[in-house]
Parts: C-alpha cells; structure tokens; sequence
C-alpha cells in the first residue's frame, strides 16, 4: 500500500473529539480534544455543537502548522445511519439527512459527519466513512428473535471488528475474505462476531441488545424477569433504559467500569469484585463458543481486541476457556483512528472501491 497522501481523521466522542493526521503511514498528528461538561451543556442539541467541533480541528491543524488545503481526503468515524454491509463509504447528502434524521440514533458522530461533509465540499476532497456502527451482515436466521415483532438487530463495533480481522489475516498471510475468524472487541461495550469469509454472519447488539454484560452494558438478560422489572412501577422507561446501556454490567454490581481498579480490589482480596469479573469473563467464553457453533467449528483463529486487552487477569481466565477452539490473537487497543486511515488509503489507491449508500450517490 502507497502511504504518500495525507488524511484528516475526525472521530467524535461524547465527550472529546479525537483529531488525526496520517501520511507516510504514520500517525503524525494524534490529538484527543477533551471536552467539559459543562462546555457540552450549553448546546440544547447535538446539532448545536457544530462549530464547536469544527473549531477543535481548525486549531489542532492550526497549532500543528497544518491546513485542511494539504488534505487530500477526510475519513470520519461513521454515523447512525441505516443498516448497511460493511465497506467504504463517501458521505453523500443522504446520509447526512438519515443522520439528522435520527431514526438510527443520536450521537456526537452525527454532527462530525456534518462537519467532515461541509469541510470536503468546501475543500474539494472526498470525505469517507467506514464499517459504521450499524454493520449489517447477518445471515437470515441470525435475525429471528423468537418473537415475530422483534428483530435483531446489528450494532457493535464494526470500524474495530473489521480492522482487526484484516490486521489478523495478513499476519497469516492470506486475505480476510480467505478465513474465519471470531473477533471479539472487550472495552466499555462487548461484541463477538462470527466472520465468514469477509461477512460478519452474527454478532451481538452491544449497545443494548444482547451478549456478555460488559463494563457498563447489561448484555443478555432473563427475558421474564427484565418485563417484571419494567412493570414493576419502580423505575421509568429512560431508568431501565439507563440500567441496560451506560449503569449495567460492571457498573450495576461495583460502582465502577475501570477495570483496573476492579483488578486492584481482587488483588486486596475482594471477593465480589473477583466473582463479578470473572462472570463477565465466563460470559465472553460462552459466546464466543456460541460464534464457533455458528461457523459450523471451522475457526482459524479467535481474535481479542479493544481496551480489555491489556488485562493480565481477564487474558488468562478467557484463554483457559477458549484455547481448545482456535489459536487467540491479540490486537489491543480500539484502533479507530489507523483503521480510518487504512481504509481512506484503500480508497485512494484504487484497492477497494465505494460501496453505495444511495441511489443518489451512485449518481
């Protein structure tokens, strides 16, 4: 792959905005803009902090003596946009109007598609996406709930899932779409995805679906007793919904989603914390035997990734349980920003070509 261009990375947070600048396959711009609360407050919607985050990546170009006419593309971390098959992607009008929309969801990364759509007109440079978050390659009987009004649903940590597995199969020296893989991402959201041959055929929702609970997730639960619970006049619908995304997991049974800190309290010999952890270790396992189920027991190789990977403890509690599977490779980290990168350049060098969003931008 030719590294000679150079491309703007944007990927907001909820409460940062993370800015990048890679050429000559480095990263020689690697900024995370933190921004307070209380600044984020002021703006009733996330619409309203438009310039907001468009001012962050004027001044960390500008105090890197940089400028957006050096780019020769921009690669956002994708929006709540529609389900589609994983791929690159250029930001088309569409897209943006399904952001706003917000039928798929609300989030920071919506206004920093805005943002990267206006800067490349403006510029006239291409402004691409990938494997957004909204992922959606399940094989058909991946989508049957048991309940014909729901459907599941596909929304995990694609952009990471995706870099990985193409990180793992050229370290075996064969193309992602020649391999199966299950790839699992352990950070504040758990997700583990069957992939055959370049097509995630099953994965957990790890927003607020289903799979292992995670550090701020509940994951999977007794379907009777969450309906119970719902009805039960205790809670309102915005406390159950808190309880399953950002106060489960982790958080609901310690207080707490560093994981260090937990491994800190069972190294002082705190019982709970060390049953708590290590259920959520066993709950990875079973899922990730149930992904090795899905592809039939043809696993090349099981994948660990995200911020969890750094665990000493969680590393050896998991490896014992699932070793029999596949051989375990490790990429730690969340990798959004080199994965962003990569695929910008795969576009750029004429390696993979656009998927379509629209009938529009096919036009």
């Amino acid at each position: 792959m030719t590294w000679d261009k150079k491309i703007l990375i944007v990927n907001p947070g909820s409460t940062s905005t993370k800015i990048g600048v890679f050429t000559q396959g480095k990263m020689i711009v690697n900024q995370s803009v933190k921004h307070d609360d209380a600044e984020l407050r002021k703006f009733p919607t996330i619409w309203d902090q438009y310039d907001f985050r468009r001012d962050a990546i004027f001044k960390v170009l500008q105090d890197n003596d940089l400028s957006m006419g050096e780019m020769d593309a921009i690669a956002c971390r994708g929006g709540n946009v529609r389900p589609l098959p994983g791929g690159i992607y250029r930001i088309c009008p569409k897209m943006i109007e399904d952001m706003k929309s917000g039928i798929y969801g609300g989030h920071p990364i919506n206004v920093g598609g805005l943002v990267a759509f206006d800067l490349g007109n403006q510029f006239n440079i291409p402004v691409l996406t990938a494997d957004p978050p909204m992922t959606d390659e399940l094989c058909i009987s991946a989508r049957y709930s048991g309940i014909p009004q729901i459907s599941r649903q596909s929304s995990f940590h694609a952009l990471n899932q995706k870099a990985t597995a193409r990180k793992i199969a050229a370290e075996l020296g064969k193309k992602y779409e020649e391999i199966n893989l299950i790839v699992t991402h352990l950070g504040g959201g758990i997700s583990v995805g069957a992939h055959r041959r370049g097509k995630i055929i099953d994965v957990n929702n790890a927003l607020d679906g289903d799979g292992p609970f995670s550090p701020e997730r509940a994951g999977s639960l007794p379907a009777g007793d969450l309906v119970k619970l719902c009805f039960s006049g205790e809670y309102s619908k915005t406390e159950i919904l808190k309880m399953l995304t950002g106060g489960g997991g982790l958080y609901a049974y310690l207080g707490t989603t560093d994981a260090q800190e937990i491994e800190r309290r069972i190294a002082a010999g705190d019982q709970k914390a060390a049953a708590v952890y290590e259920a959520m270790i066993y709950q990875v396992a079973k899922e990730i035997g149930a992904c090795a189920a899905v592809l039939e027991g043809e696993v090349d190789v099981i994948a660990l990734t995200g911020s969890l990977v750094y665990s000493k403890v969680l590393l050896n509690s998991l490896q014992k349980k699932i070793a029999f599977i596949a051989p375990v490779m490790l990429n730690p980290g969340e990798n959004e920003m080199e994965a962003l990168a990569d695929a910008a350049m795969r576009y750029l060098n004429n390696e993979e070509a656009l998927s379509i969003y629209s009938q529009e931008q096919a036009a």
